[in-house]
């Protein structure tokens, strides 16, 4: 029996246009015309990810609800540098998104900050200092 392997992260979402833009601005090459709800993308590695509107959720899951609460999950991406960090959320903020954590030197090391894509999921920005 071969063992299973992470293959795609999914991201469901209320608003695909605002969701794909923000992850584009993250570095993900979303594509900027698609047809349907759905769209996925190959990550470097081969890992996919992939959005699906909360109406495309619905026709197979038909009392599908939007979580409340704190979420349980986030995505980090590494930033380059640490002023990488400050400049990627500095432009996230500018377009609108929540900043949950300003940029901070974290004591493991690490310049962090959260933001918050378009559905309020958070997104971990670091670098190593």
């Amino acid at each position: 029996m071969t063992t299973p392997r992470l293959d795609m992260i999914g991201i469901v979402t209320a608003d695909l246009e605002s969701s794909l833009a923000f992850y584009r601005t993250l570095g993900i090459e979303t594509p900027r015309e698609h047809e349907g709800p759905h769209v996925e993308v190959s990550l470097p590695g081969g890992l996919r990810i992939a959005w699906d509107t909360e109406e495309s959720v619905r026709s197979f899951v038909p009392d599908w609800q939007a979580p409340s609460g704190h979420p349980r999950t986030a995505l980090a991406f590494l930033c380059a540098t640490p002023s990488e960090v400050d400049s990627t959320y500095a432009a996230l903020a500018a377009a609108g998104c929540h900043g949950e954590t300003a940029p901070w030197d974290a004591p493991w090391g690490q310049r962090y900050a959260t933001v918050h894509d378009p559905d309020g999921n958070p997104v971990d920005l670091f670098a190593w200092a």
